[in-house]
């Protein structure tokens, strides 16, 4: 028998999936996926090296593939026998996600969860969320919102608000934002962080969710990866609801790209099985079967216009379609992702008053200067 090892992350929506899946497969074929799983935050931020050398299959964010791709850590997987599905694939897009996955003309993973960020609310304490900014200050001067702020998510929002105004980070090569524009983004982020909970500048969109579903006082979040789990009965106590973003300058463009897709090793030894296992984990009676029941996010359009998963999951992904199609996607260059693992702290740090704006802008122009200064 043909083994594969994987490397997910740790959450029902990142392994649990990705189990059902591989059984399911291996019912079919033969072909054995042993999946491990590592934790959110080192799903953003640990180097693709360690993790190619080790597995046959990686669940990744997107922004790493331009280093891995010049590093020759993934393996292509176009060119093998599978062209004609990954057309079908890129013609099943949502917005952007299956084309953040490839690199200087190859397709280096496979869109298998779509997510961007978006606005939760609990129907039950708020059926009516808000729809603007204004709304949403109001709400939280209230003492009804959340926010996830913890670094990582502090610099997704940061990026989200930016290019929701038409002023995305690093617009400009070498260049982080102008004062302005940083400005007007983190003036309305210290007015929401004073009105949420002092542990949401510690927190994730997980705990965040874990919250926003017990048996607080908390109704609404207005910025934060979502998670179709907690739209479905019997997952937590209290169903969320997902709805797009709050509207601001370019209505609910901007929201910053997120999700994972599935990639393979270019170290693998079962290149030929490591591949056709992508292609069949993206396919869509896999996505809206197996894999949304286990508890997967589907990546495809085909998934996300699906009745029976909609109704399941309180209309999330209807009900989110619009931010994800006008989502944004983070800079394609081999320096971004070290950019944003050490800009976010500032980010967090900033809202607790520990660095001022000024600063921040400063540091991080600095920063974007000398690792995004080509293209």
């Amino acid at each position: 028998m043909t083994t594969l090892r994987g490397m997910t992350w740790e959450h029902p929506r990142g392994y649990d999936c990705q189990v059902a899946a591989a059984k399911e497969y291996a019912r079919r074929t033969g072909v054995d996926v042993q999946w491990e799983y590592r934790s959110l935050q080192a799903f953003a931020d640990e180097p693709i090296a360690g993790l190619a050398a080790k597995y046959d299959l990686l669940v990744i964010d997107h922004p790493h593939v331009p280093l891995a791709a010049a590093e020759g850590l993934l393996a292509p997987l176009d060119g093998a026998g599978h062209d004609e599905e990954l057309a079908a694939l890129a013609n099943d897009a949502v917005g952007n996600n299956h084309a953040s996955y490839a690199h200087d003309g190859h397709q280096y993973g496979l869109a298998t969860d779509s997510a961007a960020q978006v606005a939760v609310h609990r129907p039950d304490l708020l059926p009516t969320p808000p729809t603007d900014w204004e709304d949403v200050l109001e709400l939280a001067r209230e003492g009804k919102v959340l926010w996830p702020a913890k670094p990582i998510d502090a610099y997704s929002s940061l990026c989200t608000l930016a290019a929701n105004r038409g002023t995305p980070v690093a617009a400009e090569p070498g260049r982080f934002l102008a004062d302005d524009d940083a400005g007007a983004v983190l003036d309305l982020m210290h007015r929401l962080a004073e009105r949420v909970p002092e542990w949401c500048l510690a927190a994730n969109p997980i705990e965040v969710a874990e919250a926003l579903a017990g048996d607080g006082q908390w109704a609404y979040v207005p910025l934060a990866y979502g998670y179709t789990n907690y739209s479905r009965r019997g997952f937590r106590t209290h169903r969320l609801k997902y709805v797009d973003i709050p509207a601001g300058p370019r209505g609910v463009a901007g929201s910053q790209l997120g999700g994972a897709g599935i990639a393979v090793s270019a170290y693998t030894r079962e290149l030929d099985a490591a591949r056709a296992y992508a292609v069949w984990l993206a396919s869509p009676t896999v996505q809206s079967g197996v894999y949304y029941d286990a508890g997967g996010q589907p990546g495809y359009a085909s998934s996300w216009d699906d009745d029976r998963l909609n109704e399941d999951s309180w209309d999330f992904f209807r009900g989110t379609r619009q931010t994800l199609e006008g989502a944004w996607v983070r800079p394609r260059t081999a320096g971004y992702m070290e950019f944003q693992d050490v800009v976010s702290p500032w980010v967090t740090a900033t809202l607790r008053g520990e660095l001022t704006d000024a600063e921040l802008v400063r540091r991080a122009n600095a920063l974007a200067e000398r690792l995004l200064g080509e293209r």
